[in-house]
């Protein structure tokens, strides 16, 4: 029996996208097919893609492979070279059943290449899923692509342009995840706080939030991804208010440094960051903070890091998701002359690390004693409506248990529980 399986790179908006493609292209085939969906943040991402490729075939040499994702739209003839691979498709062309129903994997290498231009796509359909396999929580994608063009990023030439997926669809498609059981929903997305202004009514992230939080009050817990704080709403403040929506953000900050600020051509200054956390704070006053941080980019001396470093403290990052600098070939940021060496991005990425873990261990210190709400993942495990992990030693997985947290084991916490809370 032929076997179709996905190797995901990347994002969450990927993870939800190779669930979509799982059921698009389920019975498509009679032979089996790895479907790559790649990412193109980085230069390690494509790097690991192409090895993980490489070792598929060696494993399977009768495996049929075809490359999809962001690095497959950015970098087709990168893919398209490589004899492992069968088809190159495109970003667009993934999440449409008619591509997989049409497939052909037995195409010359001249005709492998099947990636279309990104930036003529207007529109993205919701796609209906239960959930995604062996998780507790639902993914569900709210918008695609990105309008802005932030110096560092590739990201706006592999998903295209931002568009929105309909309120009614995103609040039905949630509608039937709560029916399925599922306790909690993620909203994602490339860059959601972008979300509506292509849709009638110009709706907002916020607006989108609080009919969610409205229409589907059998839903315990809503979750927010990455947001681009300078783009908050009042509306999405005011949502801040309900207990059901979850009191963690999760902020594209980049940098703590004004003048690197302006070179990645970010919207935001260091102090909207602050000011932001601390009117979120004012609302919410469990709320915590996750952020994206790149270290070393170009120009950035030893001051200008230390403002990122010292921008964990001031906005109490307790999630903080690094990277090295890593040039995309295509952005500006990699015409920059003055670039930081390699050497000195990873030291400095090890420091905001260092930073965001002493910062994460003292959030957690203040948790024991308490009694919370955890969402369990798998056998033993779960996380708080702050995203903190605790072991537990048991529970069913999609089921929300209070726990009494009891102490630290490493960076987990650790509990009993209590009683069921949902």
């Amino acid at each position: 029996m032929a076997k179709l399986e996905t190797l995901t790179f990347g994002c969450r908006l990927n993870a939800y996208e190779s669930e979509v493609i799982r059921n698009l292209a389920a019975d498509a085939f009679d032979e089996d097919v790895l479907i790559v969906n790649s990412c193109a943040v980085t230069g390690e991402a494509v790097r690991q893609a192409r090895q993980a490729i490489r070792k598929a075939k060696r494993d399977n040499p009768a495996l049929r492979i075809v490359v999809t994702g962001c690095a497959a739209q950015t970098e087709a003839d990168t893919f398209g070279a490589m004899d492992e691979v069968a088809l190159v498709i495109g970003n667009h062309d993934k999440l449409r059943a008619e591509t997989y129903q049409t497939m052909r994997l037995d195409l010359p290498v001249t005709e492998k290449i099947k990636v279309n231009d990104i930036m003529a796509v207007r529109e993205t359909a919701g796609h209906l899923i239960d959930g995604l396999d062996g998780r507790a929580r639902a993914f569900v994608q709210v918008q695609n692509g990105c309008d802005h063009r932030c110096t560092f990023c590739i990201i706006p030439f592999g998903r295209g342009p931002s568009r929105s997926v309909p309120m009614g669809e995103v609040v039905d498609q949630i509608k039937h995840l709560a029916e399925k059981g599922y306790a909690e929903v993620v909203l994602t997305g490339v860059d959601i706080t972008s979300y509506g202004p292509d849709l009638p009514g110009t709706p907002s992230l916020g607006k989108l939030v609080q009919q969610i939080l409205r229409h589907v009050p059998d839903l315990p817990r809503l979750r927010i991804s990455s947001i681009d704080s300078i783009e908050a709403d009042v509306a999405l403040m005011e949502a801040l208010a309900d207990p059901r929506l979850m009191p963690h953000f999760h902020l594209s900050l980049q940098s703590g440094d004004n003048m690197i600020l302006k070179r990645m051509k970010r919207r935001h200054a260091r102090e909207d960051t602050l000011r932001f956390v601390q009117e979120a704070r004012r609302v919410r006053p469990d709320m915590v903070f996750g952020a994206d941080i790149i270290a070393g980019f170009p120009t950035e001396t030893d001051e200008m890091f230390e403002n990122s470093l010292s921008i964990i403290d001031e906005a109490g990052i307790i999630h903080a998701h690094v990277f090295p600098y890593s040039e995309r070939k295509g952005t500006p940021a990699a015409r920059i002359p003055n670039q930081v060496p390699k050497a000195l991005r990873k030291e400095r990425a090890a420091r905001l690390r260092e930073a965001g873990a002493r910062k994460l261990a003292a959030h957690a210190a203040t948790r024991i004693g308490l009694v919370e709400r955890v969402l369990i993942e798998q056998s033993g495990m779960g996380r708080t409506e702050q995203f903190l992990p605790v072991a537990l030693g048991g529970g069913r997985a999609g089921e929300i248990v209070d726990v009494h947290i009891t102490g630290l084991s490493g960076q987990d916490l650790t509990g009993v529980a209590v009683r069921q809370a949902a």
